[in-house]
């Protein structure tokens, strides 16, 4: 069954609307540049509230070219379980460095790299549109026929850029994904999601034949 995550989320009612829906992962955008920033204060009270009610769905918080110890500082502020990392093509670490597992973001412009991208640590690779002007969240999709199945071994794939209720189904068999991602495509305004949408996103998925 493909996994789900649900990104983007700046508030509880979204958030424990994604969880009852059944996503897999919800993810807390910790970037200031993003029009989905979660303040850590924020991002802290929501996971508090959310494990409080019972939610036991692992929290991925999102952050761009940041430094190892402040992803650490904030896992342990906010109770993440991953950290998803943009940006860090060009300013690598070793992600043994981190106190938790990696999503690492690719962008693809052109074929799919394995032998580079599958670097030790990594959890999985997410694969969104190339943008120069953003490290992610361009809610654009990408050629999905230029996507090359990863050798045996390699992370999971989670697919980014663009899905919606209408595309997903497409997009999964084109790629058949560990994981799917979304945030601009179930929302009615930059970080508030439509409930009906979100239902209707992982509905979708869910009748996915693998």
């Amino acid at each position: 069954m493909t996994a789900v995550k649900i990104c983007g989320l700046t508030n509880l009612e979204d958030a424990r609307w994604a969880w009852h829906c059944g996503a897999d992962l919800l993810g807390l955008i910790l970037v200031p540049a993003s029009p989905r920033y979660l303040p850590p204060e924020r991002a802290q009270e929501l996971a508090r509230q959310l494990r409080a009610e019972g939610c036991c769905t692992p929290l991925v918080g999102v952050f761009a070219e940041a430094d190892p110890q402040v992803i650490g500082e904030m896992a342990l502020r906010c109770g993440l379980d991953l950290a998803q990392l943009h940006g860090h093509e060009d300013h690598p670490f070793s992600l043994g460095d981190l106190a938790l597992p990696a999503i690492v973001a690719r962008r693809m412009r052109g074929e799919t790299d394995w032998a580079t991208w599958a670097t030790p640590g990594t959890w999985a690779i997410l694969l969104d549109r190339y943008d120069p002007t953003r490290l992610g969240g361009s809610g654009q999709t990408w050629d999905w026929t230029r996507y090359q199945a990863p050798p045996s071994g390699a992370p999971r794939v989670i697919l980014a850029g663009g899905l919606t209720p209408h595309n997903v189904t497409t997009a999964i068999a084109a790629v058949r994904p560990w994981g799917v991602d979304v945030s601009s495509g179930v929302e009615v305004a930059p970080g508030h999601k439509d409930p009906r949408l979100v239902e209707q996103f992982i509905r979708c998925v869910r009748e996915v034949i693998p």
